[in-house]
């Protein structure tokens, strides 16, 4: 089971620069996307459906702004958008599949760059997101892999500079603390479960000053698996040769 999260920075954009292509040489099971930045005219995915893949979206009701969508090749068991909660739902921050051995929930959290408002805003959400995760948990929903754009790094190898961000949105004690605590609740970090301590791994890069080029970024797209799955982790990478969006694509593989 092939799962890649990817935040396009625009879903017309990103089909624009060929993404139809590399979904269909990469093949994922499963993809998440971020960021599909609808509009108000409905977003066209038959380049994917061509694909023989399934279509989910949930878009914000703001025009050209958040919203996250899954693509699966097999049919789910169960579809849920949203989160129950309106003032997170209505700028489209989660999505979640349900299938027979484990659930894929797709969420696009706040980044808090704004400004000090959306800063707090989104201290409230990653509160909510944990409360709301251990809810299904109890609830008796499948496993969960968690996939999406966090909009946090969880220690310091996984930015260039965390000397000078240590209080940036982003990475801030704050968030390190709710990241920590959130893994506590039973989750894994694929990627660090499989590649450690590995220095210089990003998955984003501002498109200010060759930043890419360069390698100067932050790994803010995680998956997080369920310890119940974490034995059946195969391979997880970033891919950072895949260039659609200023994010590339995370990847976790599962072997059931």
């Amino acid at each position: 089971m092939n799962i890649i999260s990817y935040n396009l920075n625009g879903l017309r954009s990103a089909l624009s620069k060929g993404l139809a292509d590399w979904v269909s040489t990469a093949r994922p099971d499963v993809l998440c996307v971020q960021e599909i930045k609808a509009g108000r005219d409905p977003l066209d995915v038959s380049a994917l459906t061509d694909l023989g893949y399934h279509a989910y979206l949930h878009p914000a009701r703001k025009p050209g702004y958040s919203g996250v969508a899954i693509f699966s090749k097999e049919k789910p068991l169960a579809v849920t958008e949203g989160c129950g909660q309106d003032l997170y739902d209505t700028e489209g921050r989660v999505l979640r599949l349900d299938f027979k051995d484990f659930a894929v929930l797709n969420t696009y959290m706040p980044s808090g760059t704004s400004g000090p408002e959306r800063q707090a805003f989104k201290v409230e959400w990653l509160h909510f997101f944990r409360r709301y995760v251990r809810e299904l948990q109890a609830a008796g929903v499948p496993p969960l892999v968690i996939a999406g754009d966090f909009n946090c790094c969880q220690q310091e190898v996984d930015l260039h500079n965390p000397k000078a961000n240590q209080k940036s949105p982003g990475f801030t004690p704050e968030e390190r603390q709710w990241f920590r605590e959130f893994l506590a609740d039973g989750y894994t970090d694929s990627f660090r479960h499989v590649h450690a301590a590995a220095p210089h791994r990003y998955s984003w890069w501002t498109y200010r000053a060759g930043a890419r080029a360069r390698n100067v970024g932050w790994r803010l797209d995680h998956l997080l698996v369920d310890n119940r799955l974490a034995p059946h982790i195969r391979h997880a990478d970033l891919l950072h040769d895949v260039v659609h969006s200023d994010h590339c694509p995370a990847q976790v593989e599962l072997a059931f």
